[in-house]
């Protein structure tokens, strides 16, 4: 369930309705303010919204408040063991404080960092990890460690109702994908609070990124969820930001830059498509329009499979074709392909959103899809002209039908005969009785 309260990192909504917010965390020491500095702006020109420093000793909290005044995005200070840095974050003017309940130094320290968020307008994150559970649940984690986490996570939430604050986001996360979803899906039940999402330490770039798509979008799929950061084995966090977006972008829940279409090649290949792939989504990371563009291995798939992007190419061993919307604007040698491609998006733009068509070229392409067509494939074409004459057919069948009806007569049988061989049923293995 979608969750029904809200709240601001900044200038940043969470909750209640708001897009997902993407966030990510630096990989350098932050007292070192250079480094941190250039981490945090490439993670905003990826498309970051919010960013979260580790402040794990004096030196960070002390870098902390320049840090907020040169970031271009909002930032979470994030604490653990020790509240009086949560306090000094609050003071540096931090845009949220993560901070976990359980090891914070318990509800008297808690009760403490609540008290000057509140009188700064400080948002917290507070919530549980499958790795720091409180004590009195470590059996339950292993009886059942769903139970476990939304047991800790909803004694968190209580207590922070207790303390009368209620200017927090809750967090609740597993190495385990089956667990997260399950666990978050319960909680979302039982609470009203924004709820940030991640597959803690997920690990590579591959397979972290595997499996914070797969829990991830399962519960953003649900409606559950509200910010969200993926946790990589890397040094580069903007590549965290990159993964984040594409899952946001795969569930239409958030647009932000070109959409690479793809096919898997198979035989039918003739050209370097791994090559061409490679080299086409390079390039769109210069374009900011959330425009879809395909990359077809052969005329089979070309046009058909994705003939609702806004341009695409199609490609044979020598020559290949480059569409738009399903319709072929120009074909082209195949080592031409990326650059004619980007010609035709250049033109797109430089017209005003509007495709410029050249009829000669576009009808050489025709030609040239309909010669390297495979004639035996059961293409989106093909398929919807089949259907289209399957239609015609029924219609025409269903006319018979009814004229033979209204000439029939009268129910005693003294009508007209039927004509067996203009029956829509000829041929069948029953004849009529009269």
């Amino acid at each position: 369930m979608a969750s029904e309260r809200q709240i601001y990192v900044g200038p940043i909504p969470i909750g209640g309705g708001a897009p997902v917010a993407v966030q990510t965390m630096t990989k350098t020491e932050t007292a070192n303010l250079s480094a941190t500095m250039e981490q945090i702006r490439k993670v905003a020109e990826a498309g970051a919204d919010i960013v979260r420093v580790a402040v794990p000793r004096e030196q960070d909290s002390h870098a902390l408040k320049e840090i907020v005044a040169q970031s271009p995005i909002p930032v979470i200070a994030d604490i653990h063991f020790n509240h009086t840095l949560a306090l000094k974050a609050i003071e540096a003017g931090a845009h949220c404080v993560r901070i976990n309940p359980g090891n914070i130094g318990g509800p008297e320290k808690v009760a403490e960092v609540t008290a000057l968020a509140k009188r700064h307008g400080t948002p917290l994150r507070v919530g549980v990890n499958s790795g720091s559970l409180p004590k009195h649940l470590r059996d339950l984690e292993f009886e059942s460690p769903v139970d476990a986490l939304v047991t800790a996570a909803v004694e968190t939430v209580e207590l922070m109702e207790r303390l009368d604050f209620q200017n927090f986001k809750v967090s609740m996360k597993s190495t385990s994908v089956p667990n997260t979803i399950a666990s978050n899906r319960l909680l979302s039940e039982k609470i009203p609070y924004p709820l940030h999402l991640g597959i803690t330490e997920a690990g590579t770039k591959w397979s972290g990124s595997l499996k914070s798509a797969v829990g991830l979008g399962t519960l953003l799929a649900d409606g559950i969820g509200d910010t969200i950061r993926i946790s990589l084995s890397t040094f580069h966090a903007e590549e965290e930001v990159k993964v984040a977006w594409e899952i946001l972008k795969a569930l239409k829940l958030r647009e932000k830059g070109p959409v690479l279409i793809a096919c898997p090649t198979c035989g039918r290949l003739q050209f370097d498509m791994d090559r061409v792939v490679a080299e086409v989504e390079k390039r769109l990371e210069a374009y900011g329009d959330p425009i879809e563009v395909s990359v077809l291995g052969c005329a089979v798939n070309g046009i058909g499979e994705a003939r609702h992007a806004d341009f695409g190419i199609t490609g044979a061993k020598d020559m290949g074709m480059i569409y738009s919307k399903g319709e072929p604007l120009k074909k082209v040698p195949t080592h031409e392909l990326v650059d004619e491609l980007f010609k035709e998006i250049d033109k797109y733009y430089a017209a005003g959103k509007t495709v410029t068509l050249d009829e000669r070229e576009a009808a050489e392409a025709r030609e040239w899809l309909a010669a390297n067509e495979d004639a035996d494939a059961m293409t989106p074409e093909k398929l919807a002209a089949l259907e289209a004459a399957t239609a015609v057919q029924e219609s025409e069948a269903d006319a018979v039908l009814e004229s033979m009806l209204e000439s029939k007569g009268p129910a005693n049988g003294d009508g007209p005969a039927i004509d067996e061989a203009a029956s829509p049923v000829s041929g069948r293995r029953f004849t009529r009785q009269r």
